[in-house]
């Protein structure tokens, strides 16, 4: 675990489980060992702080590459931070830049490491759980992992959309792991990619209770690149 993840959850994590007190229900599923993807819904920006303060193991985040790129006292604290975090850089844009974050975090993959996806591709604008785009699935056969269902229930309570900071007693925060889901030797074809894609749909659906959605989230005016992938 880099050594300023290690600080963060000797930190920084008690004082999250203290003020937000997150439940958390089926943690064995959680490799001790070996790189997985957690493929979870997404309400809410504090959805990451959450996954990695419950998370025992290291959980490589994405971060913007301008993050690792910038100039200057500012930039080089920013570039040491994420570095030491083991964040994987992502290019803003579409494309074979947005794909990049994928080929990064294929070898973290396959060195044990533990990576967090959210295949809707952006927060649910009104709580449902929106179709999946299959970039989680694609990373998962490309890399020979399996993938974990997570449902997180309560974090747009402590941080909605527009909030800057997530807030304490604003409700009960829940995270649920799912049995891993092994895609090995599955086909990557678009069809099977597909289908894939929504048995994942459905074991997030199972773990929140949210309703579903059969199509896309709509965009927001500033997409995060370091979200899911194409369909």
């Amino acid at each position: 675990m880099p050594l300023l993840y290690t600080i963060g959850k000797l930190t920084v994590a008690p004082a999250m489980r203290l003020a937000f007190r997150p439940t958390v229900e089926g943690l064995e599923h959680v490799p001790e060992t070996g790189g997985a993807i957690f493929a979870g819904n997404h309400l809410s920006v504090a959805d990451e702080l959450i996954l990695g303060t419950v998370v025992p193991r290291h959980l490589a985040f994405w971060a913007k590459s301008e993050y690792f790129k910038g100039v200057g006292l500012k930039g080089a604290f920013s570039k040491f931070v994420l570095t030491g975090l083991g964040a994987i850089p992502v290019e803003r844009g579409g494309g074979r830049a947005a794909l990049s974050a994928f080929d990064a975090a294929i070898p973290a993959l396959k060195a044990g490491d533990l990576v967090a996806v959210y295949p809707e591709g952006t927060r649910s604008p009104d709580g449902r759980l929106y179709r999946g785009r299959t970039g989680a699935v694609r990373l998962a056969v490309a890399a020979g992992v399996p993938i974990i269902p997570v449902g997180t229930i309560g974090t747009d309570k402590a941080q909605p959309i527009g909030a800057r900071i997530p807030r304490p007693g604003t409700g009960k925060i829940t995270v649920r792991f799912g049995k891993p889901l092994d895609f090995t030797g599955r086909s990557d074809d678009r069809t099977s990619l597909r289908a894939m894609t929504d048995e994942v749909m459905s074991e997030i659906q199972k773990l929140t209770g949210q309703e579903y959605v059969p199509r896309y989230a709509p965009p927001r005016a500033h997409p995060d690149p370091t979200r899911d992938g194409p369909a």
